[in-house]
């Protein structure tokens, strides 16, 4: 007996890349992320300030780490998934030689602010934290500018994080290890709508 199947094929590599090329001369960004296209607008200078202070509360306390802006990552090893976070937390010189899409394994934290587009809820609040732990990244920050909170992923194991606390906007924010940074989020309220 012949099964039949109404999945989709999944889009290849190549065929995003070169989507991917022509939308960055457009005003959004592209992800691929289990074999499905994200899409994100350009990020705004809110979005760009609240990269910077994270950067640099980090530095301040761990001057050995360093954020990297969008970052290509492999985050699924099983399925192909490519992401570019907002900021990917490791040490310095950890993505030399690697390329566009480097192996997540150097990566203490990823950092993702959303955009204010419809697809932000499913993108960061629900495929990235699943991406992010079965890719074994040890904290997802999420800075959330609908909700005005701070959420923090951590404990990754089997393809979730066991540990997921939010706070609003003004509280101190632990960063657990292997990041052990407290972050006082007050000045993130400039940055609200």
């Amino acid at each position: 007996m012949a099964v039949m199947t109404t999945e989709r094929p999944q889009m290849e590599l190549d065929q995003f890349r070169g989507i991917a090329m022509a939308a960055e001369r457009e005003d959004v960004v592209l992800e691929f992320i289990n074999g499905r296209i994200g899409v994100k607008p350009v990020p705004d200078g809110d979005h760009g300030e609240i990269i910077r202070w994270v950067s640099k509360r980090c530095m301040q306390h761990r001057p050995d780490l360093w954020l990297y802006a969008e970052q290509g990552l492999r985050v699924d090893r099983y399925r192909g998934g490519h992401a570019k976070p907002d900021g990917a937390l490791a040490r310095d010189g950890a993505f030399a030689g690697q390329g566009e899409w480097a192996d997540p394994e150097p990566v203490l934290m990823v950092v993702e602010v959303t955009s204010y587009d419809s697809d932000t809820r499913q993108r960061d609040r629900i495929e990235k934290p699943v991406a992010y732990a079965e890719a074994g990244i040890p904290v997802y920050l999420l800075i959330d500018r609908d909700a005005g909170a701070v959420t923090v992923h951590s404990e990754p194991n089997d393809g979730r994080y066991e540990s997921i606390a939010t706070l609003a906007y003004g509280h101190e924010v632990v960063l657990p290890d292997p990041i052990g940074v407290t972050l006082d989020t007050e000045e993130l309220k400039r940055y609200a709508r």
